[in-house]
């Protein structure tokens, strides 16, 4: 798939929301943001960037299972067992694991990996061209951590485009960022602009604006960021 049409690419990012608001997630997300080329008014719509907020999984909310005296096993070592993957119950919910293990992921070490079960929980196994940023801090706070973090390790593909807009937060969806969208209503400076708002000088932000926008071009189907703060 070589990109969305428009409507079409805030249609899907109106499945999302109502996909985050109507099912149970691996863990909690607090807020969901498009940025990129949807919110500046393209079409088509290359990439669609989506960027979610979520929780860090302090205390599994899952009603409690493999704990009431029984033989059946602990979650983590239930799906240690069946799927070789460590941490359920710890970093991604219990319950939702028992639900839907077709979507359950792990990362390089074998642990359950929050990004990517939301990942495939939101887009399944879809060759569609959508980025999913994925992070426990807010949008915009983020954005100026990551602007740190690639200036002090002189990689500007780590940015976050800081051009973005919230559709839903903590339950509430932004119809009028939707409507927003739709009709291409955003005003939003160049990615060069809107780094030297955040403080880089002129020649900075535009090598690192082109270096991100290079290793955007780069990047196809479904990929996903997660980090933490």
């Amino acid at each position: 798939m070589t990109g969305f049409d428009r409507s079409d690419a805030v249609d899907r990012l109106e499945e999302l929301v109502d996909t985050v608001e109507n099912d149970r997630m691996p863990v909690p997300v607090r807020e969901v943001w498009a940025f990129g080329d949807v919110a500046l008014g393209l079409d088509p719509v290359e990439r669609l960037d989506v960027y979610l907020t979520k929780d860090i999984l302090m205390r599994d909310d899952s009603a409690n299972e493999g704990t009431d005296g029984s033989d059946e096993p602990d979650p983590e070592a239930r799906f240690r067992e069946s799927h070789g993957i460590e941490g359920v119950g710890k970093s991604v919910r219990a319950d939702w694991a028992a639900e839907h293990p077709e979507y359950l992921r792990a990362n390089a070490a074998g642990h359950a990996a929050p990004e990517k079960c939301l990942a495939a929980h939101l887009i399944g196994d879809e060759d569609e061209p959508i980025h999913l940023e994925v992070c426990n801090s807010p949008f915009e706070d983020n954005v100026t951590q990551r602007l740190r973090g690639a200036k002090l390790r002189d990689d500007y593909t780590q940015l976050l485009d800081p051009r973005g807009v919230c559709l839903w937060a903590d339950g509430v969806r932004s119809d009028e960022a939707f409507r927003k969208l739709r009709e291409s209503e955003l005003a939003l400076p160049t990615l060069s602009s809107a780094l030297e708002m955040l403080g880089m000088d002129g020649d900075e932000a535009s090598a690192a604006a082109k270096e991100l926008h290079a290793w955007r071009e780069e990047q196809e189907g479904v990929t996903v960021r997660g980090d933490v703060v």
